[in-house]
């Protein structure tokens, strides 16, 4: 799904998977952020969907470049279908739709050039 949302855009999705969250999803969603470098991406428009399983909880946030052109509620529509999506169990698509929604926005905002370079891995990350 990352690898397909990315394809039109020159914005960095990264999915970081810990097993338990200990506080505040977002702020632990922020240090996941800094810690993979994706403030360092060249129009600030990197996307992480933070999960921790056994918490339960999960966080959607992106840089200062996205966050300045996407609608107003765009987060929350995103983590209010992907929750709707996790409490029927469907975590898989729950989490692949949200990537898609990501993609976007990315898309419309940060077209793909041919000169971009695909600047943060599109591997799962895995924490604690």
């Amino acid at each position: 799904a990352v690898r397909l949302a990315e394809k039109g855009t020159s914005g960095e999705i990264r999915i970081h998977i810990d097993a338990v969250c200990d506080g505040n999803p977002v702020q632990r969603a922020e240090q996941v952020f800094f810690a993979l470098g994706m403030d360092k991406t060249a129009l600030r428009n990197g996307v992480l969907i933070y999960l921790a399983c056994e918490s339960k909880v999960f966080a959607v946030i992106g840089d200062k470049g996205i966050n300045d052109v996407v609608p107003e509620h765009f987060w929350e529509d995103v983590t209010a279908m992907m929750g709707a999506e996790f409490r029927a169990g469907r975590f898989t698509e729950g989490l692949s739709q949200g990537v898609l929604m990501v993609g976007e926005k990315l898309q419309a905002f940060f077209p793909y050039q041919k000169d971009d370079v695909n600047e943060q891995p599109d591997e799962i990350s895995f924490g604690k």
